[in-house]
């Protein structure tokens, strides 16, 4: 069987980039020794690794060597994460390796029956969807994306889906939150003091948290996760500051991990952050009153253990509710 080619996220790749300790740049120094992993392999690696190309999946976390895939794609709980909308972005954020350009390709209109299929066919239990900005589009290319995720609960009824969408707010909101994804995550990536030396000037903070509270607004049964890359020069108090204000609106998930940089033309590494700082970090999360904090120097914001713990709250929940249901 052969689909045509779907693309999997290409953020966090961590081995691209160069080497090095706190506050350097030179890319011969060589990397903490927590942030080396062993080379990915096992039978279920091999299986989604072939089923990958049977399907003709554009694995990029495999081709940028990604830190996770060994873990990711192991076992019957393996995930994934697949870019719908095509693989030019709008916007020019310094931590991102994805294309960027002004005007993208028309969305492919294939492309939500192509997703349904694949997904149907790797069964996975957990999935996520997520896209390039696309502020060439009148409605950021929302319709679309939802189309693509009311297929995968057509063709895939078992399998969760996390969607890690732009920044949208309003009726594009809405849109994609009519297909009822079970988890709506978007990242605030960096503490409010970086976003704009960091992030494209048309995101913001305030922006990032007007869509996560929008999202609970309109759906109450919708999880909200977001995501903080360590390590570009934040302080420890703007850490704790931006995690506060995340759960000011109801964020419930949270991932932290080390940010790396993809190329020398990209946003330098400020600090390594320490493993211990992390699981402080991490405690802390879980202090503020977040459901699930997956925190470490290799986490990204699309995680397996993140994703699992997610997984097994949604269907303990949807267990709960039909238990309840039964009673009436």
């Amino acid at each position: 069987m052969s689909l045509p080619p779907l693309t999997l996220h290409p953020s966090q790749r961590g081995p691209e980039a160069p080497s090095g300790g706190a506050k350097t740049r030179d890319s011969k120094e060589r990397k903490p020794s927590w942030l080396k992993v062993p080379l990915p392999g096992g039978e279920g690696y091999s299986r989604l690794k072939r089923m990958t190309r049977e399907l003709g999946l554009h694995t990029v976390c495999e081709e940028a060597r990604c830190p996770n895939v060994g873990e990711c794609w192991s076992g019957d709980s393996a995930t994934m994460t697949i870019m719908v909308l095509g693989d030019e972005c709008t916007r020019r954020c310094r931590f991102c390796a994805v294309k960027t350009v002004d005007e993208a390709a028309a969305p492919d209109p294939s492309e939500p029956e192509n997703v349904g299929r694949a997904i149907a066919e790797l069964n996975p239990g957990y999935v996520v969807i997520t896209s390039v900005d696309r502020d060439d589009l009148p409605d950021g290319g929302a319709a679309h994306y939802a189309a693509c995720v009311r297929e995968v609960h057509e063709r895939a009824p078992r399998t969760i889906v996390e969607t890690l969408i732009p920044d949208y707010t309003g009726a594009p909101l809405a849109s994609l939150l009519g297909a009822a994804p079970e988890v709506l995550a978007h990242n605030v990536e960096v503490v409010p003091r970086l976003q704009r030396k960091i992030r494209d000037p048309r995101c913001s903070f305030e922006r990032s948290l007007e869509t996560l509270a929008g999202a609970k607004e309109l759906s109450a049964e919708v999880v909200t996760k977001s995501s903080l890359m360590l390590g570009l020069g934040e302080s420890h108090d703007e850490v704790i500051d931006a995690m506060q204000r995340l759960r000011g609106v109801n964020c419930e998930l949270l991932t932290l991990g080390q940010y790396l940089r993809p190329t020398k033309n990209h946003a330098p590494v400020k600090e390594y952050v320490t493993p211990e700082r992390f699981d402080e970090y991490r405690a802390l999360g879980e202090e503020l009153g977040f459901l699930h904090v997956a925190a470490g120097p290799l986490v990204r914001s699309s995680y397996k253990a993140g994703e699992l713990f997610a997984e097994r709250f949604i269907r303990e929940r949807r267990l709960a509710s039909s238990g309840e249901e039964g009673l009436q």
